[in-house]
């Protein structure tokens, strides 16, 4: 197995990240400094070690759904010292959020300790749906929503197409509701933003089957078996 995905499982970090701390020269097979991505070992017969302490493989799964409050960062641990996702889930299990949310964006962020899950759930050729609830400036016309819809190039990558559809308008904004398909940078306020119609507020209700629902804001809780079983299945 390479040593990031072995970490990844173990509930240290996502693969990607797994990838920085090796290469920072963080972690340690059989007591020698390993900074080789892609480096394989036998997790059986190997001891792995994370900043000096000896990584115990998981055997059982956690798997948390929280509803993001506007504040907090997406990440496990944060270099400012601000509150983070994992914050708001009490208990000593490492886990960490399936993608991320903008520190500004509100609503429905997974997070696990499950590596497999949570890499096959943000890679691209999943097509996780993913549902937003945006309010933006003025309303979009037809012509722009075709555009969204199509799929628009951003930073060079060629989006593939999304639902959009306008739930309110007023005077000076509007409602939208907005399902993509992958979870790029600041995907949906960079699509509204090339349309002449910026983001004001952001919140997402659904990843893949699970909804937010009536989850307070800043409230956890741990999905069901079914809801795992959903997932996997994607």
């Amino acid at each position: 197995m390479r040593l990031q995905k072995y970490l990844a499982h173990a509930g240290i970090a996502s693969r990607r990240k797994s990838e920085e701390l090796i290469t920072d020269g963080r972690v340690k097979v059989n007591g020698q400094v390993v900074t080789e991505l892609g480096y394989k070992i036998d997790p059986l017969k190997d001891k792995v070690y994370f900043d000096d302490k000896k990584i115990k493989t998981i055997k059982e799964y956690t798997y948390v759904m929280i509803n993001k409050p506007i504040g907090v960062v997406s990440t496990a641990k944060d270099e400012k010292n601000r509150t983070t996702v994992v914050d708001l889930v009490p208990g000593d299990k490492r886990i960490y959020p399936i993608g991320r949310l903008d520190i500004d964006t509100t609503g429905l962020l997974l997070l696990t300790n499950d590596g497999k899950l949570a890499h096959k759930l943000m890679h691209p050729s999943t097509e996780v749906d993913k549902v937003y609830i945006a309010t933006v400036e003025g309303t979009p016309n037809k012509h722009g929503l075709e555009k969204l819809r199509n799929g628009i190039t951003i930073d060079g990558y060629k989006l593939s197409k999304s639902e959009i559809k306008i739930l309110k308008s007023y005077n000076t904004d509007s409602i939208v509701k907005v399902t993509i398909h992958e979870g790029r940078n600041r995907q949906v306020k960079k699509m509204f933003e090339r349309i002449g119609h910026p983001v004001k507020k952001l919140k997402r209700i659904s990843f893949g089957p699970i909804e937010l629902a009536n989850l307070e804001l800043g409230a956890y809780r741990y999905l069901t078996e079914e809801e795992v079983k959903e997932l996997k299945s994607l």
